[in-house]
């Protein structure tokens, strides 16, 4: 059930992208001829009365398209017509972008309401963190990340565990309260084996593992990263500034990351085992969903948060490589050559596809071992 959950919810972000393109074009005086749920082949459509736009409804459920006149003609030589100057091409430059960028914008927008609505419901967050006028429940101290082929990871360790309790033959730590708490716990036992009482989507268990030197310089360590986590609520006007501002940090966040991985892809230095495709995000989704609404929309925020981040990469077959286009143009002051275009944009789209199958058989490689 939760597989299909997260099909739907990534047809819904990319409708919404797909619409934000609608909008700008229609205010921008562009003709829209399509706007279709799904991909062709096309199940059944419908045009209203008076209405130039047709919509339809296709047997491929990847989310959605929106067919501007002109955007991906090989030219506008021949237009004419009352309809000419609608043409995609044939509108001012900035108008172009706008219609491009208004895809990312809507993304955007759809992270901002699902943060803001997590705060009114409860968002899981860390409670350094916390607003000072937020309600706050603690949860514990939560792991955050493990590190991959770690003492942790053998051990079965997973994001979201709560430490309830650590201990060894001759001492335990009891509802720590702070991440230095626990890392110094660990620390002074390298090579010694520590029983952990873990609570895993509300049920309780236990795990053992052995701290190691090397992975933290001259102590022990596991492989873990936490911090005490609480669900924070808020008010509906509070709600609306702290979703903003979660949603600004969140884009910064992305978009580092992926500057840092690009960076590390050109230098060679890049570790793809930590990137995951659909399955894997899937996978996550998952696991957020059953923690409780409030993780699984924030995840979901996460999610067009990256869309729209991703899509504005100068790079072919997306929308920034696009945006990178218009803007030649504009300094040219004249149109890239159709074939150049679409080169390009075919052979971006292709290596696009190649990395997404990649990344996915990296995903289900991780789930079958």
């Amino acid at each position: 059930m939760s597989v299909i959950i997260f099909i739907l919810v990534l047809v819904f972000l990319i409708l919404a992208h797909e619409f934000g393109h609608f909008v700008a074009a229609k205010a921008t005086g562009m003709r829209v001829d399509e706007f279709g749920i799904g991909l062709p082949p096309k199940i059944i459509g419908w045009k209203p009365k008076k209405s130039e736009t047709e919509y339809t409804l296709n047997w491929l459920p990847f989310g959605g398209f929106v067919r501007i006149w002109g955007e991906d003609a090989e030219s506008m030589t021949d237009v004419k017509g009352p309809d000419a100057g609608r043409f995609f091409s044939a509108r001012p430059k900035w108008a172009q972008i706008v219609t491009l960028v208004a895809g990312v914008g809507m993304n955007i927008i759809v992270a901002w309401l699902l943060l803001s609505a997590g705060f009114m419901t409860g968002l899981p967050m860390s409670i350094s963190e916390a607003p000072a006028k937020a309600s706050v429940v603690e949860h514990g101290m939560t792991i955050i990340s493990v590190l991959p082929d770690s003492p942790a990871e053998r051990a079965g360790f997973a994001p979201g565990d709560i430490i309830l309790a650590l201990t060894d033959t001759s001492e335990a730590l009891q509802n720590p309260r702070t991440p230095e708490e626990v890392s110094g716990f660990i620390g002074a036992r390298a090579g010694e084996s520590i029983d952990v009482l873990l609570k895993r989507e509300g049920q309780t268990m236990a795990l053992s593992v052995t701290p190691e030197r090397g992975i933290i310089a001259e102590r022990g360590a596991i492989g873990i990263s936490m911090d005490m986590v609480g669900t924070v609520t808020l008010g509906f006007f509070s709600s609306l500034w702290y979703g903003m501002q979660a949603t600004g940090n969140l884009l910064v966040a992305i978009t580092v990351g992926f500057w840092t991985l690009l960076s590390q892809i050109v230098h060679g230095t890049a570790n793809l085992s930590a990137v995951s495709g659909p399955v894997g995000i899937a996978s996550m989704f998952s696991s957020a969903a059953s923690s409780g609404l409030g993780f699984a929309l924030s995840f979901v925020a996460f999610i067009s948060a990256n869309l729209a981040v991703l899509n504005l990469l100068p790079f072919p077959a997306l929308d920034g490589g696009r945006i990178l286009f218009v803007i030649i143009e504009a300094i040219k002051r004249s149109p890239i050559k159709p074939v150049v275009a679409n080169t390009l944009n075919t052979v971006g789209f292709l290596l696009l596809i190649g990395l997404m199958i990649a990344v996915t058989w990296q995903d289900i490689a991780k789930l079958l071992g």
